[in-house]
């Protein structure tokens, strides 16, 4: 898998972001399905140049929704919690 195809996009919202997660130098990322977690550790240390201590995984199963009179499912999607090493940051939003 390329490198864009494992690391999506970061996860920026306010539960993410809050000190019990930050706090653990932990980072939120949708990944895509098929990525496993060497390939995401590997992406992570390749496109920030960080050292990655853990890296955890979930599905968010997609919700159903209806459009007009007719019903139907949002995809799945794959999350990833990535944890770095002491001392190693990601500057996400030009944070200091």
């Amino acid at each position: 898998m390329g490198l864009r195809n494992v690391l999506i996009r970061p996860i920026l919202t306010e539960k993410s972001s809050g000190d019990d997660i930050m706090g653990n130098r932990t980072y939120v990322f949708e990944v895509g399905l098929t990525a496993n977690k060497p390939q995401i550790k590997t992406a992570v240390e390749q496109y920030f140049d960080v050292e990655v201590d853990k890296v955890r995984t979930l599905i968010v199963r997609g919700k159903i929704k209806r459009f007009g009179r007719m019903f139907g499912k949002r995809s799945n999607w794959k999350k990833a919690y990535v944890q770095l090493s002491e001392g190693h940051e990601i500057e996400l939003l030009g944070e200091e």
